[in-house]
């Protein structure tokens, strides 16, 4: 395995690092919340006393977005974040790395399967609550999660941009932001994504959402796009 020669934080990315190997290449990385953890098998690194941990962009669309050149990153320490298609836990952890002990993650899921890999992941990681609830029905989970900065959605059902909008209607505070991962080919396969794209970014607009920036993931993920926006309440 190649060794660290240097670590810095990314110039454009406020609490994402940059890990320079000595075989030339580098590495998008996070602070680790749990050090001598992994989360999916990723790379290590310690530097002067700090462990990172490598955040892979073919395995987080949100490291693709930030491959792709995001126009920034709105996570910032101490946030509140609704979290909605968590998954095992892959891009949840390295958001838990940003937001720290003080912030709070409600990570909703809704494969029990899965669940039960997330509950792992949060076992380690304290400012993770995951909730297992459909998406789709953001009142089962109300009583549960609290306002919140910003929406991180990586949901694989059709109407997904209607299915962030219930939750920020429900628990994003105004001028709260949106990452969301629009998978093309969940919502119609036929439909060129484009299309699909264009048709989702619609409903975030009329529901009250500017767009601040819209990324394609390509060829980290194939038909996706990462929005980013935020939200003001009518």
């Amino acid at each position: 395995m190649a060794s660290v020669v240097k670590v810095y934080e990314h110039p454009r990315y406020k609490n994402v690092f940059i890990v320079e190997l000595d075989d030339g290449s580098s590495r998008l990385a996070t602070r680790n919340l749990a050090p001598g953890k992994r989360v999916y098998g990723e790379h290590l690194y310690l530097w002067e006393g700090v462990e990172y941990r490598e955040w892979n962009a073919y395995r987080s669309k949100l490291a693709a977005a930030l491959a792709k050149g995001l126009k920034e990153l709105p996570i910032e320490p101490g946030q509140r974040i609704l979290y909605l298609g968590a998954g095992s836990g892959t891009t949840v952890s390295h958001i838990s790395d940003i937001v720290g002990l003080k912030g709070r993650i409600f990570a909703v899921e809704f494969a029990p399967r899965v669940m039960r890999e997330l509950v792992a992941v949060a076992d380690d990681r304290p400012n993770i609550l995951p909730i297992l609830a459909d998406a789709r029905i953001p009142k089962k989970y109300r009583a549960i999660v609290e306002e919140v900065d910003g929406i991180y959605a990586d949901i694989a059902q059709p109407e997904q941009a209607a299915i962030v909008a219930d939750n920020a209607d429900m628990f994003l505070r105004n001028g709260g932001w949106l990452l969301l991962a629009i998978k093309a080919r969940s919502i119609d396969v036929t439909a060129e994504p484009s299309e699909i794209y264009k048709k989702e970014i619609d409903t975030l607009i009329s529901r009250g959402f500017e767009i601040v920036d819209v990324v394609h993931l390509e060829p980290f993920d194939r038909d996706h796009a990462m929005v980013y926006a935020r939200f003001k309440r009518k």
